[in-house]
Order: structure tokens, then sequence, then C-alpha cells
């Protein structure tokens, strides 16, 4: 993590993971993302990293994930998808040149460029968010269940009942809310082994 900045919120699925570089959006947001050198970061974490990156190539890529993030509410919530979001998502999938390959240990990769553009980048984030979408990958969309954040993210657990976006956030700063509400309600001299 580079001084000054919020880590990253990781995750295994590249789309919704994309969504998390802008949390606590219902609260008070944290954009993860304030520069291109931090995109740049971002991207090469998740196996896709570009030879630099613009103003205007951070505010595409702040573009495709907000379309993102709007498509994926509204498919997590059963509504209609929203037509610029669609727009935004198959603009971005298309423009990009980037090849998936296959590498001796059997895993996929992408390759990107050359030269290795931030919209080939983005054109792959774009078409994982269309897999996702579109019901192609095994999991179902969700919403966080912490009312400052309401991330959409892809649960994938055996009973998809997954309540939050990442346990280590929401889901402990929740249950440590709960705690302390808990502990505030009891009665003054009550111990909890009593």
């Amino acid at each position: 993590m580079r001084a000054g900045f919020p880590g990253f919120r990781l995750g295994s699925v590249l789309a919704t993971s994309f969504t998390g570089t802008l949390t606590e959006r219902q609260g008070n947001a944290v954009e993860r993302i304030p520069t291109p050198r931090r995109l740049i970061d971002w991207l090469a974490v998740y196996g896709l990293a570009v030879d630099s990156c613009s103003a205007a190539q951070l505010g595409l890529a702040r573009e495709l994930r907000e379309a993102i993030h709007a498509a994926a509410t509204a498919a997590a919530m059963g509504h209609a998808l929203p037509a610029s979001a669609i727009q935004v998502i198959n603009a971005c999938s298309a423009r990009g040149r980037a090849a998936a390959i296959l590498t001796p240990e059997g895993q996929r990769q992408w390759r990107l460029g050359p030269p290795r553009r931030v919209e080939d980048a983005l054109s792959v984030i774009a078409a994982d968010a269309i897999g996702i979408i579109a019901g192609e990958r095994d999991g179902k969309l969700a919403l966080c269940a912490s009312p400052t954040c309401r991330a959409a993210f892809f649960d994938t657990s055996q009973s998809r009942t997954r309540r939050w976006c990442d346990m280590n956030t929401c889901g402990n700063r929740q249950k440590k809310a709960r705690f302390n509400a808990n502990r505030r309600d009891k009665p003054a001299g009550e111990d909890a082994g009593h």
C-alpha cells in the first residue's frame, strides 16, 4: 500500500472488486483509486498491468466502475438494468484489446496490448461484469447488509446467503456495533456469565 492512500479491498471476483474501489457509498465515501498511479496499482494486483494511466483514463475507469455498480445493484434487486450503465459497460468491453491466455499451470491470464493500455484492462473488467450480470457464473449478486456500504457483491457461498461484501470490514463492523449495543442495553451489574 502506498503511504497516504486507503488500502484496497480485494475480492475474488474482478468486476465487483472493482466497484469496491469506492467504499462506504451510503456513508462517508472512501475513494481507493484517487490518482492515476493508484489505478495502475489496483490493476496490477489483478494481473492487468498497464504501461501508464492519464487523468482521462482514470475518469473512464470510474465511469465504468459506477456503471457496473448501478447494473449490479439493479440486478441484485431484481430491477431493470439502467440503459446508461449498459451502454458504458458494453462500450468499455468493446474498446479494449485483451486476450485470454492459458498458462502452463492451467490458469487463465490476460494479455493486454502492446502497448498495455488502461482501456484494455477495463475491457476485461467490463467482460467480467457482463458475465456476472448475465448470470453466466455460478453465484448470485447481492447487496451488502451494512447500511453505510450497500456494495454489490457476487455471492458464491454454498447457501447463497452471505450478508456482507467483506466479513473483515463490513461484517466485523456490524458485529461490533451489535455487541456494543447489547452491552449498553444490559442493566448495571449484570455479568455475561449470569
